[in-house]
């Protein structure tokens, strides 16, 4: 990638819509623009002031119309990328988006990398690593407090912190550096002392930020979640409760669900990537056997289960095999029906798993979901609530790296209570204060920069 070439791609999701973007970045894109967009008034792209969008036409070479287009200018330094940018907005459909496109290529810009718009961003000083990674948590958000972290971080909330906490850092470096040019034994002992405490406020803070890891975690990728339960359990049920409207078919006749279905619910703003399992139990018939065992493959790889039993009836040997596949795995018990006469006291599934939560529904009345839901809220969270003000860390670099800066303060904190001395505590802080700057990009090599942008949609 060469950062001074113009590069141009679609910034809008490919298919039917009324209007579709093609963004134009770099030293040269008011004069590739100019090559295939002609204004209705005649006026040049290059007499445009910045941020005025223009009524005009999409020409090829030979002048022939391929879509009407409304121009947007925006000169550097006050764009996306901090250099001239121009946005081309077309009609939604497939064939005059590609068609533009392809032109703004022979006109002299070349197709854009992955990221490579935001990536510019970053390099030229508009944002720093962790609010461009933020962008596509934005994009991704799945449900309203997805989208409240995201923005957090979008904003420099969180990169906010992290530079506060690098700053804090390098007060204490000078401090201990100024102990080195006055070496008094009296100053250095105060000194340390007032380090040694400030030292430990950090561990404390970083700390404090690891606890939002996994919470933070599920808000970006969602709670990959599997409901099972024996055939005509009322897994199906559930699920379209869980998302408020009828995906599922549900009926009286045992193993209706043959295969998986997977959809996203949004649980008073926790994304659960929810699967409805085919009816665990033994069968002869070939199709709804694999169902079964896809099921079984299912409640091994997912995070949280759902497991669902008839309190209508007494537990039989196929809710035997349920509680098998949910022993020290991450699950809630969910004894539905409670509409009818209960077969079994609560309590005997409670006694079986003590540690786990036990929600009493009814699918059917819609009764017990808000318990449930308020079960998951508190898996989630925990103790974090999920304010304007919050600040998650949803990316597990950033918690890895969190990690290896708080183990330096630990060394440091280590060696001021081993009394070894003012250089080794100074290189072990120094080493937090590096490794905190990968977070941001103030540190971190191009290496890592190309991969995280090579995680991004072309466009953005």
């Amino acid at each position: 990638m060469q950062q001074g070439d113009t590069i141009s791609a679609i910034a809008t999701s490919q298919g039917e819509a009324g209007i579709g973007i093609i963004r134009i970045s770099g030293e040269k894109a008011i004069e590739v623009a100019g090559k295939v967009f002609f204004s209705i008034s005649g006026m040049k792209l290059e007499a445009v002031e910045s941020y005025r969008a223009v009524y005009g036409q999409i020409r090829d070479a030979e002048g022939e119309l391929v879509d009407e287009a409304i121009a947007l200018v925006m000169r550097s330094p006050r764009s996306y990328t901090k250099e001239d940018v121009v946005e081309l907005q077309c009609h939604g459909g497939r064939m005059p988006l590609r068609r533009t496109l392809a032109l703004t290529y022979e006109a002299g810009a070349r197709p854009a990398e992955r990221g490579e718009f935001t990536k510019r961003a970053f390099l030229n000083g508009r944002l720093d690593l962790s609010q461009a990674q933020a962008v596509m948590d934005v994009i991704r958000a799945k449900t309203e407090s997805s989208l409240k972290v995201a923005a957090g971080h979008l904003s420099g909330r969180f990169s906010g912190k992290i530079k506060e906490l690098r700053q804090d850092i390098l007060e204490q470096i000078a401090h201990l550096e100024a102990t080195i040019d006055f070496p008094e034994d009296e100053i250095e002992e105060v000194v340390l002392d007032e380090v040694r405490d400030n030292v430990i406020d950090c561990i404390n803070y970083l700390s404090e930020i690891l606890s939002t890891a996994h919470s933070g975690k599920i808000l970006r990728e969602g709670l990959v979640t599997a409901i099972i339960g024996k055939p005509n359990v009322g897994k199906s049920s559930l699920l379209n409760a869980l998302l408020r409207e009828e995906r599922a078919i549900v009926t009286d006749v045992p193993g209706t669900t043959r295969d998986s279905i997977e959809e996203y619910a949004d649980i008073a703003g926790v994304p659960l990537r929810i699967i409805d399992t085919a009816g665990i139990r033994s069968t002869e018939d070939a199709v709804e056997r694999i169902g079964v065992e896809r099921s079984r493959g299912y409640a091994e790889e997912a995070s949280l289960i759902l497991a669902l039993f008839d309190g209508s009836r007494e537990l039989t040997e196929e809710d035997e095999e349920i509680m098998r596949l949910i022993e020290g795995r991450e699950a809630i018990l969910l004894l539905n029906k409670k509409d009818l006469p209960p077969a079994f006291p609560s309590d005997a599934l409670q006694e079986r798993f003590p540690s786990l939560a036990l929600c009493e529904i009814s699918t059917k009345e819609k009764t017990g979901l808000q318990e449930l839901e308020n079960v998951i809220v508190q898996k989630v969270y925990g103790k974090h609530l999920c304010t304007e003000e919050s600040s998650f860390v949803d990316d597990e670099r950033q918690a890895e790296i969190i990690r290896q800066a708080r183990g330096y303060l630990e060394e440091a904190r280590n060696a001021m209570e081993e009394e070894m001395g003012v250089d080794f505590v100074s290189i072990d802080l120094r080493s937090a204060w590096e490794t905190l700057g990968e977070i941001t990009g103030e540190t971190v090599g191009e290496d890592i920069i190309d991969q995280i942008f090579s995680q991004f949609c072309i466009g953005k």
